[in-house]
């Protein structure tokens, strides 16, 4: 396997490429090489003490469904959820976020009820 940064591995050949990607205590391992991933995830287990959990559903707020033809990516759970935690799920989507050329000021509008729970939710929007 070569090093392409810290997390992830990849192996690649003419007619295949396998990749393995490590996340705090998960590994990813995909690619288009079964026979390889197979015999990959047959060496792992000899070395470590692992579970094999099947299919990619979802990983790091990203979900994973499958088709015979497509692979499709999405992160409509995790938005759900914040939306869910922010009390917004009821509320409807507009074009702008915020007026155009506002200028804010440090002082206008009113305090956040619970600074916390806005600090909470920004840093899961990073």
């Amino acid at each position: 396997m070569s090093k392409c940064n810290r997390l992830v591995f990849y192996r690649k050949s003419v007619a295949s490429t396998i990749l393995l990607v490590v996340y705090v205590d998960g590994i990813v391992i995909t690619g288009s090489d079964y026979v390889g991933i197979s015999s990959l995830k047959s060496f792992l287990h000899t070395r470590f003490h692992r579970k094999d959990l099947g299919q990619l559903k979802y990983f790091l707020g990203v979900e994973v469904n499958r088709s015979k033809k497509r692979i499709l990516l999405s992160q409509t759970k995790y938005i759900l959820d914040l939306l869910v935690e922010s009390r917004k799920l009821a509320t409807k989507p507009c074009n702008t976020l915020m007026v155009p050329n506002v200028h804010l000021m440090k002082d206008d509008g009113d305090p956040f009820s619970d600074p916390e729970r806005y600090k909470i939710l920004v840093g899961k929007l990073n």
